[in-house]
């Protein structure tokens, strides 16, 4: 049979770009050229074979489906291995550029999205409705680079500092909400109090949010409230505004990165990234959204112990002329490179290379490819090894597998 991945060691791609509203009208054409003749929310360009919208490959002059041809010849695509376990190509690459914030959300475990997955399609719930928790039965862990200053919210904080902002406030409703967790800080007290506060009837939740925007306002220049009045002018009474009192506000400089594990709150508040995720569209949601909020969905599939900032951002590993990002799941992996010369790459798995701000080379036997910024490469593992050369920063994204 013919192997229409032995014709090319190298593709290059064409990515869809998702027009979301939080989206950014001048962000990848300031970084990358990339034109927005009729201004729309550019919000994250995708790299990848999702099926919801996947990139193309330039394969001689035609330009033709990833997904169909993984789909088509996923051994040679994918490798043997990572067709095994995976049975398609496992990530997600994408650029996100947020003006606005994203929904605070969770993603559920592996285990969850299975189960949820299952019982949805047994409930006859269609894949479509607006009401659905599982779009499909995988997890969806996440990493964030940051390009420009990136502001995020990402597991809840330490208990201590919680109870502080919360009496901070000194409203009746939430004293009465976070009594428990107050007087005894455990996960669990701190689900019910989470839990609560997501469901607080109307007349409650505006008093409170009328009192959380009293000492906003008071302490504007102060954090995390002046995190709460920036979103508050983006999402007016919205439950969402309490996140920042109980999440982790961290920013990101250029260059760095952090890890979103399943079961994780977090949210995106403005910038500009690169994200690599499992490939799925699993999204529970809790505030900063009009859209469906299943809140004991939500609350099941959350884990309440705290993150300590100082965990939250990655250290970079040293590789051979570049910086490996360690992660604690098989679907995927990232290593930068900033101006390295006569790399040569051993590959296991099908990769995705982007050129994040200067040129990018990959050379193989007599083949030769060169992409600009903002453009990016797909290599099926049947390639099996390149030498890569860029006079920027690269960034390379592949998976690993168990076999």
């Amino acid at each position: 049979m013919n192997n229409l991945f032995c014709s090319q060691p190298f593709y290059l791609m064409r990515n869809p770009i998702q027009t979301y509203q939080w989206g950014s009208q001048t962000a990848l054409t300031a970084l990358f050229g990339i034109p927005n003749p009729t201004q729309q929310p550019q919000a994250e360009v995708w790299m990848g074979a999702h099926p919801k919208a996947s990139s193309e490959i330039k394969v001689g002059d035609a330009w033709q489906s990833l997904h169909d041809t993984i789909s088509a010849f996923p051994q040679a695509a994918l490798s043997e291995a990572t067709f095994a376990q995976f049975g398609e190509l496992p990530f997600l690459f994408k650029v996100l550029a947020a003006e606005t914030a994203l929904s605070i959300q969770v993603h559920p475990s592996k285990q969850e999205a299975e189960l949820g997955f299952h019982k949805e399609n047994q409930q006859g719930i269609p894949l479509s409705a607006a009401h659905r928790n599982y779009k499909d039965a995988n997890h969806k862990p996440e990493l964030i680079y940051a390009l420009t200053s990136f502001e995020a919210m990402n597991g809840f904080r330490d208990y201590p500092v919680i109870i502080d902002h919360i009496q901070t406030i000194n409203n009746d409703t939430l004293n009465a909400l976070f009594k428990s967790f107050i007087d005894a800080p455990t996960a669990t007290s701190l689900e019910h109090a989470f839990g609560q506060l997501l469901a607080l009837k109307q007349k409650e939740k505006m008093a409170a949010l009328d009192a959380l925007m009293t000492t906003a306002t008071e302490n504007e220049t102060v954090a995390p409230f002046s995190t709460i009045t920036r979103l508050a002018k983006q999402y007016p009474g919205d439950i969402g505004l309490f996140a920042p009192l109980l999440l982790n506000v961290v920013t990101l400089n250029p260059g760095e990165a952090m890890f979103l594990h399943a079961r994780t709150p977090h949210a995106y508040i403005h910038g500009v990234g690169l994200e690599v995720m499992a490939n799925s569209d699993n999204v529970l949601r809790a505030g900063l959204t009009p859209k469906h909020i299943d809140v004991n969905e939500l609350v099941a599939c959350t884990s309440f112990s705290p993150i300590a900032e100082a965990q939250i951002k990655l250290t970079a590993q040293p590789t051979e002329q570049g910086e490996y990002y360690p992660v604690t799941v098989p679907d995927f992996n990232i290593v930068r490179y900033g101006q390295a010369q006569h790399v040569q790459c051993n590959m296991q798995s099908a990769e995705i290379l982007f050129a994040v701000n200067a040129p990018l080379t990959v050379v193989h036997a007599d083949h030769e490819l060169t992409i600009q910024k903002g453009e990016s490469i797909f290599i099926p593992a049947c390639t099996q090894v390149y030498t890569l050369h860029c006079d920027g920063d690269a960034v390379r994204v592949s998976n690993t597998t168990s076999a």
